[in-house]
């Protein structure tokens, strides 16, 4: 029997000789959450996001697959799930088998008419063609450049040229998380996560995908997803990489425009911004060194972006968009310019004469 997630990294922690206090320390997770991790208590946890977001940094900590963790977690999220009501057994009243058999009758009945009076009074000349139902037959679809905004249903396939010949993508799983076939296994992706997917086991990102709609009890209502090349130059900065030198001093700052302090501390570390929409906007970021993102945002669609430095955020509405920042396991709510405003914001983190570090909010010309 597998071990669960929970186990895995308890046992991860403890080959390592490493206590729930030097963990919490080293990782910015709290210890309560650490404790709820391995004891696979999530109600401690203020959403799930959260907790799913705190099981892929610990597991990355602790050097395991965060991907193993992830489907051990969602299987156990499966198997705690209610039992639909269709499949519980139900007593059946006593006429309830004479009743289906008398139908059953009926049925055939009507049937076999049907299909005589169809011979009866079929014409020649009639058109014979079958009419499938729309969206019966998988499509597929040509990954390029260009970002791909579409509902993607079981069987559908996405390819894309790459280095090593054309490689096929297809979606396996439409139900809670959006699963892709790929050349190294299934692939999986949960609603408003944003990921980047290695498909050809080159230890390299290659494709990412966002979910921004997917049923958690229907399955033929497949999901909205969008999918973008990743382009090897621009490899995001690792956690390692947070170096006093990529930071800004904040005399840097000041001198464009008056920052916001978000809050202070003696280090830098990653932190996470949550963008959701209260109405249309085209929306644009750039995460640390990488390229820029745009995008058109509609009312109640939600993206979440990570950085290790800096984010640059463009907006063409600055009222439609609400943004959460969580970092250190607390979050900042912040409501950013008003109705009809185009902004360029920056959110990042610079250093002050005395060395200590500021997260901030400064305004970009």
């Amino acid at each position: 029997m597998m071990e669960s997630y929970g186990i895995i990294l308890k046992k991860a922690r403890e080959e390592k000789n490493l206590d729930r206090e030097t963990v919490a320390r080293e990782t910015s997770i709290t210890i309560e959450y650490i404790k709820g991790l391995e004891e696979e208590e999530s109600g401690v946890f203020p959403g799930e996001p959260y907790m799913i977001g705190f099981l892929r940094n610990y597991a990355e900590y602790l050097g395991i697959n965060p991907e193993t963790v992830m489907t051990l977690y969602r299987s156990k999220t499966i198997q705690e799930a209610p039992m639909p009501e269709g499949l519980l057994v139900k007593h059946k009243p006593r006429f309830f088998w004479p009743l289906v058999i008398g139908m059953s009758c009926f049925a055939v009945v009507a049937v076999v008419a049907t299909i005589l009076l169809i011979i009866k009074f079929k014409q020649p000349g009639k058109n014979r063609n079958v009419i499938i139902a729309h969206g019966a037959m998988p499509k597929n679809y040509e990954l390029s450049d260009r970002p791909l905004k579409a509902r993607l249903f079981h069987g559908d396939q996405i390819s894309y040229p790459s280095e090593k010949g054309k490689i096929i993508l297809a979606v396996s799983e439409t139900l809670g998380s959006f699963g892709l076939s790929t050349p190294v296994g299934t692939l999986y992706v949960d609603l408003a996560e944003e990921a980047e997917l290695d498909v050809d086991g080159d230890a390299q990102g290659d494709v990412i995908v966002y979910v921004s709609d997917i049923s958690s009890t229907d399955a033929s209502r497949g999901a909205e997803v969008r999918m973008l090349l990743r382009r090897q130059d621009d490899d995001m900065l690792s956690i390692d990489s947070i170096v006093a030198a990529d930071i800004m001093s904040e005399s840097e700052v000041r001198r464009a425009h008056q920052p916001r302090i978000i809050l202070e501390d003696n280090r830098a570390y990653p932190f996470t911004v949550n963008a959701v929409f209260r109405g249309s906007c085209v929306f644009r970021s750039k995460i640390d060194r990488r390229q820029s993102e745009e995008n058109y945002f509609m009312n109640g669609e939600i993206i979440t972006m990570t950085a290790n430095n800096s984010l640059r955020i463009w907006m063409s509405n600055g009222n439609t968009v609400k943004f959460t920042v969580i970092a250190d396991t607390r979050s900042f709510d912040l409501d950013i310019g008003a109705a009809g405003q185009v902004l360029v914001q920056d959110i990042r983190w610079v250093r002050d004469s005395e060395g200590r570090y500021r997260l901030v909010v400064v305004e970009i010309d």
